[in-house]
């Protein structure tokens, strides 16, 4: 077992400002230094030949102020814009493979976030922009994106990879969660943009807004279409030709949920269908980029957020609603454990 943490980093301002803010904590965390080894390996660094021009004008086209985040992430790490942009641009670099699984109710979505754990950063991030876009809560994922998450509108969101292959020109998971979470005030505004954003890879984006209807899309470089349903692991259910060559391990969690459905009576007991080691849906595959580092809930009805890292685990809760109207959470950092050696990159 190793003991692991998140810090809740809380910020309110505009975007250069936050970018700047986030630069000065990097400076002191070990990130960038446990990130630059896994860069270092020549087949990463130079992969990717980066058109800054590109870049930019895709980013302004979907959400400006994430442009402003990055110059003040460049002008706090006096990093090249180049290299800003492939670290924390959400345009090329992802880390490897993983799981993940999302079990929804009408007022609830719960999220299983299934990967390597030196692939996570352990930052939970509550930021409520002044200049444009609304305001969230989620971990992040390369510094600027977002695993998951809900905004003030009370719009949720989560993702599951699909398939890596095919990968074509587009924005990778994670800057598409924060865009979606960002700019989209309810499931209709997320899926008319998950339709005209470019994808890199196969993702199902899982949406759930005040509505209480929850829509699966299915999108791929190729195409975009959207489904009902309350559960989504790592296959397409209808672009069934875009999935991986096995998905034996996804079927098995998605099918452990659909078990044990009916025996959910409320958030409760659906986060520890999700949470519960000996239920079939949290992994301990850690070497294999597929263990559950963090469960998290959102509802949009009462704009809230439960998280923890870890299985077996109570979630820390976050009153979403009373942060927005300026009042401040005393939680500073989340700790949990997990059943591996390896730590996060902020260790």
């Amino acid at each position: 077992m190793i003991n692991v943490y998140s810090d809740v980093i809380q910020f309110r301002g505009n975007h250069y400002d936050f970018g700047y803010k986030q630069g000065e904590l990097l400076k002191d965390s070990l990130i960038l230094a446990n990130r630059e080894k896994q860069w270092s390996k020549p087949s990463i660094k130079y992969n990717y030949s980066i058109d800054e021009k590109e870049v930019k004008k895709m980013i302004l086209s979907f959400s400006p102020g994430i442009w402003d985040e990055l110059i003040g992430l460049s002008d706090s790490l006096k990093m090249r814009m180049n290299d800003t942009i492939l670290q924390f641009g959400g345009y090329y670099h992802e880390y490897g493979k993983s799981g993940c699984s999302i079990f929804t109710g009408t007022n609830f979505l719960m999220r299983n976030y299934d990967n390597d754990p030196l692939s996570y950063e352990g930052r939970y991030v509550l930021y409520q922009p002044v200049d444009q876009g609304y305001a969230t809560i989620g971990p992040s994922m390369q510094i600027t994106g977002r695993t998951d998450g809900i905004n003030e509108k009370g719009l949720a969101m989560g993702y599951n990879l699909i398939n890596r292959v095919r990968s074509d020109t587009g924005f990778i998971c994670n800057m598409i969660g924060r865009i979606v979470l960002e700019t989209c005030a309810n499931v209709e505004e997320a899926i008319s943009l998950l339709k005209k954003i470019p994808h890199r890879r196969s993702f199902s984006y899982v949406l759930l807004d005040q509505t209480g209807k929850s829509i699966v899309v299915e999108a791929s470089p190729r195409e975009v279409i959207i489904h009902q349903s309350n559960i989504c692991t790592n296959h397409f259910e209808i672009l069934t030709h875009e999935n991986r060559y096995r998905i034996e391990d996804s079927l098995q969690r998605y099918q452990a949920i659909q078990r044990q459905e009916n025996h959910v009576l409320n958030a409760n007991t659906a986060f520890q269908l999700m949470n519960g080691t000996g239920k079939g849906v949290f992994s301990k595959k850690y070497g294999a980029w597929s263990g559950t580092l963090h469960t998290a809930g959102y509802f949009p009805n009462s704009r809230s957020a439960w998280f923890a890292l870890g299985g077996d685990k109570r979630p820390v809760i976050f009153d979403f609603d009373k942060w927005l109207n300026g009042e401040k959470i005393h939680v500073k950092r989340i700790r949990g454990e997990l059943d591996t050696t390896i730590p996060f990159v902020n260790m």
